[in-house]
């Protein structure tokens, strides 16, 4: 009884085990594939690793990593881990041979069924093979397909690939993912379709059917059906690799009325042609010259109504050289608009060195349709970027649902390389009225104004004074001028800043080339065009980077800010503001900040104040604290200096004028009067004193110790005019015996040698003050800075005094002058041949 009981105990043990091994290999499958039926289905390790303490096996007789079931076989099979599907792909391959025996047509099955397959990612291939001259069609039902780039994801991981051939080469007509717009891909000589399934997707059809059609002579057709407004991404086989050699492609669109198709072609490559020409042909509905041919390069066409074809041909290649041809285009439909059948004229017939641009305005992306804007070239050629040259008349249409999605650019070029003929000679900068009546807003409009090196300089006029835009005071203009200089080394460029009507700036000089952008606000710019308009004069060269002239008003402050603001005024550039003052007005000067921050590496940075009517300057040192409040009765410079700045430091200085009217106070002019008779007495009793000295000195017989100098100017050096004298003959020198001749033997050391005393260098006065802006001191100059008494800001002005005290004075060096105070810059430069 034991020995039965052990008889039967031992083969139940075995099929519990067997069982217990089935449960921790997980679920059995078994896949049988019919004789003749083609098709071989293939399992194997995908792209994730298998892992390294627990592997994934395929039990089928035997553990194995791989298993292939070819047609005519059945094969059951498990795998020994719970998620082979992390580890394991199949691919069910069907071959059908069009070339033996009739083919197979209509819609494609999957076979094996899903329901069969174990839950791995799977690919279902039907490679057909057919001859040269049959051409075979993929018809896709609902949802067609839209065109991805290779290696680019499907939402929804469903993913077909299409491929072709050419003889014996294999060609990808491209990549696809549902809910687009191709139905029907046409291909001759053999077609491959592989459909990609995610393990999780319930999906259990092909999704398309397979026809029998006549020979199509060229690589492929896909047709693009729109149903409605939308956008397709299409390209040329291959891509991104090269285009077959001397192959034909063709796209067809089928597009309902009454919308509109515009072609844009995103991304191209030509090839090194040896025979024929790459090119792309349309076939236009309601065209005479079908069909129109293009080159890539070309504007291609838009605005087009009803079916067309778009068709890529290819060249025969260089062979040493071949190249790439590929071709990535857009094709976007949407209904017609009203500017569509509106045209515009833009006469530049006239016009030289001048283009303008019609672009999209930078604006957010949306995922949904968004209608294209197109600008069209005689209604037919369109593009969503249009640029139009000199010299021509162009005729222009829009395709755009909303035309403020769309803005202009234009530049144009003043170039005088000759300084003769330039010379003293005005331009004016203004839009050209064709380009105003266009409907849509003018961004941008850049004159460039270039002049030969160190021969002409720029003068720039506004039909209105101009107000610099800062922090603390706005432009709110409908439009402002940018002006951007060019140095005269590279790192020298300079931003002048941004200026717009309504201020005080009624001239700016630069001394080289300057780019001057007219830059608009929104559309009531339209409204205040008349505004609009500056002059430009070539003039003689200056060596300062800039100067302003500037008329304040008396309702508002003035503020003012040095060049290149964002990075600071660039090394050893020198900038000047003249600014004049009403005669019944006092000008208040003050600066926003106590300190510049600036740290010199080289040289000195100086800041220099000096009224016209006087040769008196007021020097200070940039590294140092900034002048107080400061007033001024007459016109005065203002002239800021830049060293070569350490490391990381830079100057910009911001500074403001406002005017308030002159008070008198009589008790000034009482002291005055009664300061100057007791002047003038003291001065009669000096007179006397040097009459009687003289006289005395003419009996005395001992040696003079001054000579005279006869022919010298004996006029005092600080006078504003002089006499006229010969040119070899300088009326400033005088001859005088120094001290340390007289008294030389107080200045010997101990050792014999004389001890040197420590001298500032004197600047003679060299022309009419006001001509020019103040020069700054020599670089290596050890000019005592002068810094003005601490005082409360302009506390409603003292009066003017009576004299000034002399503070330190080196005008610059100007040719003329008839000591006219109020002549501007531009006249004293005009005395000067240019380059001299």
């Amino acid at each position: 009884m034991a020995g039965l009981n052990c008889g039967v105990t031992l083969p139940l043990l075995g099929v519990l085990l067997l069982g217990a091994v089935r449960l921790t290999r997980g679920a059995a499958f078994e896949i049988g594939l019919p004789y003749g039926s083609g098709i071989t289905v293939s399992i194997s390790p995908g792209a994730s690793p298998l892992p390294p303490g627990k592997p994934c096996y395929i039990f089928s007789r035997k553990m194995a990593t791989s298993l292939v079931i070819k047609s005519g076989e059945t094969k059951g099979f498990s795998f020994s881990c719970l998620n082979p599907e992390n580890y394991f792909v199949i691919e069910i391959l069907r071959n059908i041979d069009c070339m033996a025996g009739p083919c197979f047509f209509g819609e494609v099955q999957l076979q094996p069924p899903t329901s069969q397959l174990p839950t791995l990612n799977r690919t279902f291939i039907w490679n057909v093979q057919a001859h040269k001259r049959i051409g075979l069609e993929l018809q896709f039902s609902l949802p067609r397909l839209r065109q991805i780039e290779p290696g680019d994801s499907c939402p929804d991981g469903v993913t077909h690939s299409i491929s072709g051939r050419v003889d014996s080469t294999n060609v990808k007509i491209g990549t696809f993912c549902s809910n687009g717009t191709v139905s029907r891909i046409k291909m001759q000589e053999g077609v491959q379709m592989a459909l990609h399934l995610p393990w999780f997707h319930p999906r259990n059809v092909s999704g398309f059917s397979i026809a029998n059609r006549s020979s199509i002579k060229r690589l492929c057709i896909i047709e693009s059906v729109f149903e409605g407004e939308g956008s397709a991404t299409l390209m040329s086989a291959n891509y991104p690799l090269g285009f077959p050699e001397d192959e034909l492609m063709t796209w067809q669109f089928v597009i309902p009325p009454p919308l509109r198709a515009s072609v844009s072609f995103l991304r191209f490559n030509v090839s090194n042609c040896e025979r024929k020409e790459e090119r792309v042909e349309y076939y236009i509905p309601g065209s005479t010259t079908n069909p129109e041919v293009f080159k890539l390069a070309d504007k291609q066409p838009g605005n087009m109504a009803g079916n067309f074809n778009l068709s890529l041909q290819g060249c025969d290649q260089d062979a040493q050289n071949p190249g790439i041809l590929r071709l990535k285009f857009e094709v976007l439909v949407q209904y017609p608009q009203h500017e569509s059948n509106v045209s515009y004229v833009v006469d530049l017939s006239h016009e030289r060195a001048m283009s303008l641009s019609i672009e999209p305005r930078p604006g957010r992306q949306s995922r949904r349709f968004v209608p294209g804007c197109f600008v069209c070239l005689e209604s037919r050629t369109c593009s969503t970027n249009l640029t139009l040259t000199a010299g021509s008349r162009h005729r222009i249409s829009f395709l755009c649902d909303d035309l403020t999605r769309l803005w202009m650019n234009a530049e144009k070029i003043f170039s005088c390389m000759d300084h003769r003929y330039c010379l003293r000679k005005s331009y004016p900068l203004q839009v050209p009225r064709d380009i105003l009546q266009l409907p849509v807003q003018l961004h941008d409009f850049s004159w460039k104004l270039l002049v030969p090196n160190d021969r002409l300089s720029l003068a720039l006029v506004p039909a209105q004074k101009l107000q610099q835009h800062t922090q603390e005071r706005l432009c709110n203009a409908s439009f402002s001028y940018l002006l951007a200089g060019a140095g005269a080394s590279p790192g020298q460029d300079l931003y002048f800043g941004s200026f717009c009507p309504g201020g005080a700036i009624q001239q700016i000089q630069v001394k080289q080339n300057i780019s001057v952008t007219l830059r608009t606000f929104g559309p009531s710019f339209r409204q205040e065009v008349s505004r609009q308009g500056l002059t430009v004069s070539f003039i003689p060269y200056f060596k300062e980077e800039g100067v302003f002239e500037v008329i304040p008003d008396t309702k508002s402050k003035v503020y003012l800010r040095t060049p290149n603001w964002e990075r600071g005024l660039p090394a050893l550039a020198s900038v000047s503001w003249n600014i004049s003052v009403p005669s019944d007005q006092v000008a208040c000067l003050t600066f926003v900040k106590e300190r510049t921050g600036l740290v010199c590496q080289t040289g000195r940075a100086f800041l220099i104040v000096q009224e016209q009517s006087s040769a008196a300057e007021e020097v200070f040192s940039l590294e140092e604290v900034l002048p107080k409040p400061s007033a001024h009765h007459h016109n005065f410079w203002v002239n800021i200096s830049n060293c070569s700045p350490a490391s990381g430091k830079q100057l910009d200085l911001l500074f403001q004028v406002s005017l308030s009217p002159r008070t008198v106070d009589l008790t000034v002019i009482l002291i005055a009067v009664v300061g100057g008779g007791a002047l003038l007495l003291f001065a009669l009793g000096l007179i006397i004193c040097f009459v009687k000295k003289n006289r005395k000195k003419k009996r005395n017989k001992a040696l003079a110790v001054g000579v005279y100098n006869g022919n010298g100017n004996t006029q005092m050096p600080m006078q504003p005019k002089f006499p006229k004298a010969p040119k070899d003959i300088d009326p400033h020198v005088y001859a005088v015996i120094e001290d340390t001749m007289v008294y030389g033997h107080l200045l010997q050391g101990s050792n014999g040698s004389f001890v040197q005393p420590e001298v500032d260098t004197y600047r003679p006065f060299q022309g009419p003050v006001g001509d020019c802006p103040p020069s700054p001191p020599p670089i290596c100059s050890r000019a005592p800075t002068l810094k003005l008494a601490p005082e409360d800001p302009c506390p409603g002005f003292s009066p003017e005094p009576e004299s000034e005290p002399y503070t330190f004075s080196h005008p610059a060096k100007c040719s003329g002058g008839d000591g006219n105070t109020d002549v501007p810059l531009l006249h004293a430069h005009e005395a000067e041949q240019p380059g001299e």
